[in-house]
C-alpha cells in the first residue's frame, strides 16, 4: 500500500500524530546507502515511547554512523491497529513507513512487564514468525533490552538475542557481528553462537532449563559453547558517553512533554523494593559542567522551555546545587524551566527549595514508602518521620499548600498497623500545616497520597519474598480508605490485579511463554491501560497454557533454589541480597554507598561511587 494511502486513513483515527512521522529532529537516510536498518521498537503508545530516555539516546547514537539507519516503531492504538487489519497495512516505522519485514534487526525495549503481549502483537501486525525458532535466517533478528531484561525467561520463546545492562556499546558491537556475518553467509545458529560471547548479549536458546517435580527450576545449562553466566554491560565514563545534541520533537503532546538530562546512574541508597537501585549499579555521575553543555545544547536545538534533570535520586547528586546556580544563569535568559523529578526527603534544604522555586514552582513529591518507622527500617528507606515532618514543614514555609506521598502496600513483614501508619502520617502532616503560626490565610492544605502494590522484583533481597494475593490486598485497601478522617488526604491507589500479574512476569521462567501466547491469541494488548486490562482473559490463558500463576507471587522462595535468573549476573551477589533479605526481617538497616560499602559486589567494575574515598 503507497504511503499516500497510508496517509489517507490516519485521517480516521484519533490521533495521526502517533503514525505520521516527519517531526523535527527524525532522521531520514537514503536506505540504498545504508548497510544495517534497524527497527526501534517501544511496546506502547508514541506517547510514552516519545517519553523514553533510553530511546532517544540509542536512536541518535544509531543513526550517528553512516552505515545504520535506525527507525521509531510504536504499538498502534486499537483504533488504528483495526483500521491496519482491515486494509491489510503490515505495521511501518515511522520515518521511512517501511514494513518492519524491510529491516535486518527488530529491537524492543522492555520497560514494564505487561507490555510484553504488545510485543507479540506487534510482530503479529508484521507478519513476522512470532517464535524465534520459527524465523530462520538473519533477517528480522529480533532483539530486547531495558529493565525487565534482567529477567528476560518469560520472552524467551520469542527473542532471538537480550541485551542485559547499558546498550550505548554492546548495541553496536552487536550490530557490526551482524552486519559481517550476514554478508558472509553465515547461518543464523552460527551468528548466535558468536554473539552470545559479546558481554551483556544473552542467547536464550542456547540454554536448557530442567525442572524439578516440584516446578522449582532443577538447572540452567548452557550449550555449544555459550557462557555459564552472562554478565551485564556499563558505561564506565559518562562523561565521554554518547549522548544526544537533539531530540525529535513530537507533534502532538506526550507524556513527558520536556527536554531530559542524564545526571548520574545508579542509586546510593539501597532500598530494598527497588529493582532499579540494583540493577543499574554502580553509581556514575556526570561531571556539573557536562551537565550544564548537554542541557543547554538540548534547550537550543529543540526550543523546548522545560528541561528535566533524570535520575534515580536527583538530590543525592554531588553537585546539585552548584549545577543549578550554573543553569540559571542560561535558564532564567532563556525562560527555560528546570524540574527535578526525583528528590529525597532526607536532603531537602531551604536553599534546595529556593533553587526550585526559581526555576519552576511545581508540586512537591516525595517518597516515604512506608507508615511506620520499622517498615521504613525494613525496606531500607532510611528516613525518619522527623525528617519527612520537617521536609513539609520547610516546604509549606516556602508557600507550598500541597504535598503528594508515595507509598507501598503488601511489603514485607507489613503489618495493620504499618497501613494505618500511612493515613495518620497524612493527618499529622495537615495539623502541621494549620498549627503554623505563619501558615497562609485563607488557603487549605492538601496531603496526596498515593499508595501502590508491592511487587517482589529480580535483584533485589525481596526476589524471595511472596506477594499479597488479590483478597489481602483488596482488604488492605479497604481498611486503608477506613482510616482516612478528613477531607485534607486525597487517598488513590494502583489497580491491584495488574500488580499480581505483573508479579507473576517479574519472578517467571520460561514456560510463562506460552501463558503470554495464550492471552495474545485470546486479544489481550496494552495491559496496563486500565481500559484495555482483562483479567479474566488471563486467567484463561493461563488454564489453557496448564500454569498455575500463584506458583510464580504466592510463595517463599528457599536461599538455595535456583532462580530463573541465576544465570544473569547484574554485579549484585546472592550473598548480598541474602543479607540484605535477612537485615530486613531484623528491621535493620544499611548504610548508603558514600557511608559505607555494604560489599554489594558492583565494585568490581572500579568506576563511580565505589572508588570514592568515604
Amino acid at each position: 500500500m503507497t504511503e499516500e494511502k497510508i496517509e489517507q486513513l490516519l485521517l480516521t483515527c484519533q490521533k495521526p500524530g502517533r503514525y505520521a512521522g516527519n517531526e523535527q529532529g527524525s532522521v531520514i537516510k537514503d536506505k540504498s546507502k545504508v548497510d544495517v536498518r534497524f527497527a526501534f521498537c517501544f511496546p506502547d503508545t508514541y506517547e510514552v515511547g516519545m517519553s523514553h530516555l533510553g530511546m532517544k539516546i540509542l536512536y541518535s547514537q544509531f543513526n550517528s554512523r553512516e552505515d545504520i539507519w535506525c527507525e521509531r516503531v510504536f504499538a498502534p492504538w486499537v483504533d488504528f491497529e483495526e483500521v491496519m487489519r482491515e486494509n491489510n497495512i503490515p505495521l511501518f516505522a515511522l520515518e521511512s513507513h517501511d514494513p518492519l519485514t524491510e529491516f535486518d534487526i527488530i529491537g524492543f525495549t522492555l520497560q514494564y512487564e505487561l507490555c510484553y503481549t504488545n510485543v507479540l502483537n506487534m510482530l503479529d501486525l508484521s507478519g513476522i514468525p512470532l517464535r524465534s525458532g520459527e524465523r530462520k535466517g538473519l533477517k528480522n533478528l529480533v532483539v530486547a533490552g531495558g529493565p525487565c531484561a534482567c529477567n528476560p525467561e518469560p520472552l524467551a520463546d520469542f527473542v532471538d538475542i537480550f541485551f542485559l545492562g547499558e546498550g550505548e556499546e554492546v548495541d553496536l558491537e552487536l550490530i557490526d557481528l551482524y552486519r559481517e556475518c550476514r554478508d558472509n553467509g553465515t547461518s543464523k545458529e552460527e551468528f548466535l553462537k558468536r554473539a552470545a560471547k559479546i558481554e551483556g548479549v544473552y542467547v536464550p536458546s542456547l540454554y536448557n532449563v530442567e525442572y524439578n517435580d516440584d516446578n522449582i527450576i532443577k538447572a540452567i545449562l548452557p550449550k555449544n559453547g555459550a557462557p555459564s553466566t552472562v554478565k551485564k554491560r556499563i558505561i564506565k565514563d559518562l562523561d565521554n558517553c554518547f549522548y544526544p545534541e537533539t531530540f525529535v520533537t513530537p507533534f502532538i503532546e506526550i507524556i513527558h512533554d520536556r527536554a531530559v538530562q542524564e545526571v548520574f546512574r545508579g542509586c546510593i541508597r539501597g532500598c530494598r523494593f527497588c529493582q532499579a537501585g540494583f540493577i543499574y549499579r554502580p553509581v556514575r555521575e556526570k561531571s556539573a559542567k557536562t551537565v550544564n553543555r548537554q542541557a543547554k545544547c538540548l534547550c537550543e536545538n529543540t526550543g523546548y522551555e522545560e528541561i528535566s534533570l533524570s535520575s534515580l535520586s536527583t538530590s543525592d547528586y554531588t553537585e546539585l546545587e552548584s549545577l543549578l546556580s550554573e543553569m540559571l544563569q542560561w535558564s532564567d535568559r532563556q525562560k527555560v524551566s528546570i524540574s527535578l523529578p526525583s528528590l529525597r526527603v532526607d536532603n531537602f534544604s531551604p536553599e534546595l527549595l529556593e533553587k526550585i522555586k526559581k526555576v519552576k514552582k511545581s508540586g512537591l513529591t516525595f517518597a516515604p514508602e512506608a507508615g511506620t518507622q520499622r517498615l521504613r527500617d525494613v525496606i531500607n528507606k532510611n528516613v525518619t518521620e522527623e525528617e519527612i515532618m520537617r521536609t513539609c514543614l520547610t516546604a509549606f514555609k516556602g508557600g507550598y499548600t500541597s504535598v503528594k506521598l508515595y507509598f507501598m502496600l503488601g511489603l514485607p513483614t507489613e503489618t495493620d498497623e504499618d497501613l494505618i501508619g500511612i493515613t495518620a502520617l497524612g493527618q499529622k502532616i495537615v495539623n502541621m500545616f494549620y498549627d503554623m503560626p505563619e501558615k497562609p490565610k485563607g488557603k487549605s492544605v492538601n496531603v496526596s497520597i498515593s499508595v501502590s502494590t508491592f511487587v517482589p522484583k529480580p535483584f533485589t533481597p525481596f526476589q524471595y519474598e511472596p506477594q499479597d494475593d488479590l483478597a489481602e490486598v483488596e482488604r488492605k485497601q479497604k481498611l486503608l480508605v477506613e482510616s482516612v478522617t478528613t477531607k485534607k488526604i486525597s487517598l488513590s491507589w494502583h489497580d491491584s490485579k495488574t500488580s499480581i500479574l505483573e508479579g507473576v512476569f517479574a519472578r517467571g521462567d520460561r514456560r510463562l511463554g506460552q501463558v503470554i501466547y495464550e492471552a495474545h491469541k485470546l486479544g489481550c494488548k496494552f495491559d496496563g491501560w486500565g481500559e484495555m486490562f482483562d483479567y479474566e482473559k488471563w486467567l484463561k490463558a493461563f488454564e489453557i497454557a496448564g500454569v498455575n500463576p500463584e506458583f510464580y507471587n504466592h510463595r517463599q522462595r528457599d536461599f538455595a533454589e535456583i532462580l530463573p535468573w541465576s544465570h544473569l549476573d547484574y554485579l549484585v551477589s546472592e550473598k548480598f541480597l541474602q543479607e540484605e533479605n535477612r537485615l530486613a526481617h531484623a528491621a535493620a538497616t544499611t548504610e548508603n554507598c558514600r557511608e559505607k560499602c555494604s560489599n554489594c559486589g558492583a565494585a568490581c567494575m572500579k568506576v563511580g561511587v565505589c572508588v570514592e574515598k568515604r
